[in-house]
């Protein structure tokens, strides 16, 4: 049975693979709507439009890893075939593949999922640079406190001098 995808959940479906942000082949076909086994046919009979950078297949430990983070992908846990994953290059040059209407309005949504993703990507980068320069901000200053503690930890431990009339001075 096929699942539905929504389409503000786009950019739940890309991964990362190899340093590499990838679609994978069984959700792909469902936004298609067509058979994982057509669209892989396709794929196969236009190989030379999928360079490695493109496409790629995954290896046993990948797959293992891609089920066990994603419940939706569990009918992949005991296929024989490794599943097969798109870059964002990939996924584009499947809609000149699968001619039809629905592919290309599919192919638009998942180019701007891809776009959403990067943005926040982005924003957090930015977020963790400004959470670092806070952070160093922060240990400056709690060194500083420190440190004047430890002066007036020192200063306390000295011998005080004394004040006022002393009998031996006599």
């Amino acid at each position: 049975m096929k699942t539905k995808i929504i389409k503000s959940d786009y950019e739940t479906l890309i991964f990362s693979f190899r340093g590499k942000k990838v679609m994978v082949d069984n959700d792909l076909a469902v936004l298609y709507e067509v058979p994982t086994k057509r669209l892989k046919e396709q794929v196969k009979r236009n190989i030379t439009r999928f360079p490695e950078d493109f496409m790629f297949e995954l290896q046993e430990a990948e797959k293992k890893q891609l089920v066990a983070n994603c419940d939706r992908l569990n009918v992949l846990k005991h296929s024989n075939a490794n599943p097969w994953v798109f870059t964002e290059q990939g996924v584009s040059m499947l809609s000149s593949v699968l001619r039809s209407e629905k592919a290309i309005q599919i192919n638009i949504e998942i180019m701007r999922a891809f776009a959403r993703y990067r943005a926040l990507i982005n924003e957090t980068n930015e977020l963790n640079n400004e959470l670092k320069s806070l952070d160093e901000k922060f240990t400056k200053a709690f060194n500083y406190l420190l440190n004047r503690l430890d002066e007036l930890h020192h200063k306390k431990n000295l011998p005080r001098t004394r004040i006022g009339f002393r009998k031996d001075e006599l």
